[in-house]
């Protein structure tokens, strides 16, 4: 059984990736990107998902070594 933080994180993390992966497929389809403004802030939402995941990741790792006594 999970515990919630565990089951947050997870939720979390696969809300994120599911967000980013919706970002890529309008930048591919072209939808709603008329000017350059707007294909640059989608580029932006990106990076920061994919910046915000591995930060997530980054404190994952720093609390389990926390918790083995590393």
């Amino acid at each position: 059984m999970l515990t919630y933080g565990s089951a947050f994180e997870r939720e979390l993390s696969k809300l994120i990736h599911a967000k980013v992966e919706l970002l890529i497929n309008n930048l591919s389809n072209g939808y709603a990107i008329d000017r350059i403004e707007t294909y640059r802030e989608q580029v932006g939402k990106i990076s920061g998902l994919r910046e915000a995941l591995e930060l997530f990741e980054e404190a994952n790792d720093i609390v389990s070594k926390r918790e083995r006594g590393i």
